[in-house]
């Protein structure tokens, strides 16, 4: 009988490219800046630097050590956020927009990357299992050579994994006639 392996493996796909990477290939000016002004927005030093102009804004108007550009209700200053919150909400949309498209993205290469690699488990285990039957088909050959020979099952090898039982210890020693250990009383 014939030793047989499979045919080496094949790559058969592109190399692995970062997700990161096309995405900001592909990118438009629109998209990088809507990305930008969500990366501001959403810091902590444009919280602390808006509070901070807010809270200026209200001293000088309450206390009126300039002119009252905007008396007490503040509606200048209403104005002015809702004008900012009216063009960054939908700045920030578009970024998560375009995170969650590229989140999708990352999930569909995530799952090429899984199928190439069950494709190369795959022929790794049938390359396992031939050499499996290659040394299983090597140890008949070398126990059919000699009768008593220690490999004389090689198949218990290959399935069982467990090597063979010890060889009987003498029993008595030899000397004393002794039934149990050498040199120890039974």
């Amino acid at each position: 009988m014939a030793i047989h392996f499979p045919r080496p493996f094949q790559h058969r796909h592109p190399p692995v490219r970062s997700v990161n990477e096309l995405d900001a290939e592909q990118a438009t000016v629109g998209q990088r800046a809507a990305d930008a002004v969500a990366r501001v927005v959403g810091s902590w030093p444009f919280i602390l630097t808006q509070s901070a102009i807010l809270v200026v804004w209200v001293i000088l108007n309450v206390a009126a050590w300039l002119q009252h550009w905007d008396p007490y209700p503040f509606i200048l200053m209403n104005l002015v956020l809702s004008l900012q919150a009216a063009y960054t909400a939908p700045m920030i949309m578009m970024s998560q927009n375009r995170q969650a498209a590229r989140d999708r993205l990352e999930a569909h290469n995530d799952y090429l990357t899984n199928l190439r690699a069950e494709e190369e488990i795959r022929a790794v285990l049938d390359h396992l299992a031939a050499q499996d039957r290659a040394l299983l088909e090597i140890l008949q050959k070398m126990s059919g050579n000699g009768g008593g020979h220690p490999l004389s099952s090689p198949q218990s090898y290959v399935e069982g994994a467990t090597p063979p039982p010890p060889p009987p210890r003498p029993q008595g020693d030899g000397e004393t006639g002794n039934a149990g250990e050498a040199g120890l009383p039974a």
